[in-house]
């Protein structure tokens, strides 16, 4: 008898076909992203966790006390609320999926393509004035003789 994962057929493997279906299935999804959506900032899921596994060093200095830096190549926005301290959080807003436009008087704002004027803390991520539904999720920080490393 044979067990229900093994093949026996010269063809492939069921397990196979859905593999491949799984895969192509991803990149069909990737491609429906409409160009409008990338004029307008709006941020495709697809490519943001690759995005993510950028990891740079970032110059303590580049971020000043009491504001930030938005990176947008790696969807991240790093803070610096007090000396020192230092905070990162995806920069893809919660409410319309465009990236945050500003940092400054401890404030991250979603602003210009969407426009609504979300406000998020900028040591917590919490969100401050709606209309976003949710706090931007934080990163991990790691600081080192080379600067700042977010993951």
């Amino acid at each position: 008898m044979t067990h229900p994962e093994e093949h026996s057929g010269t063809g492939p493997t069921r397990r196979t076909v859905l593999a491949i279906a799984g895969i192509a299935g991803v990149g069909v999804v990737a491609g429906c992203s409409s160009a409008q959506d990338a004029a307008n900032g709006v941020v495709d899921s697809a490519t943001s966790s690759a995005k993510e596994a950028v990891k740079q060093a970032i110059d303590k200095a580049s971020i000043p006390v009491g504001g930030g830096k938005i990176f947008t190549d790696q969807q991240i926005v790093v803070t610096q609320p007090k000396a020192g301290e230092f905070k990162a959080f995806t920069a893809v807003c919660t409410h319309q999926g465009c990236l945050v436009s500003k940092v400054e008087n401890g404030v991250i704002t979603c602003g210009s393509p969407c426009g609504h004027g979300s406000e998020y803390d900028a040591a917590t991520g919490q969100v401050k004035v709606g209309p976003a539904p949710a706090p931007l999720a934080e990163k991990k920080v790691t600081i080192g003789t080379d600067g700042i490393r977010v993951s």
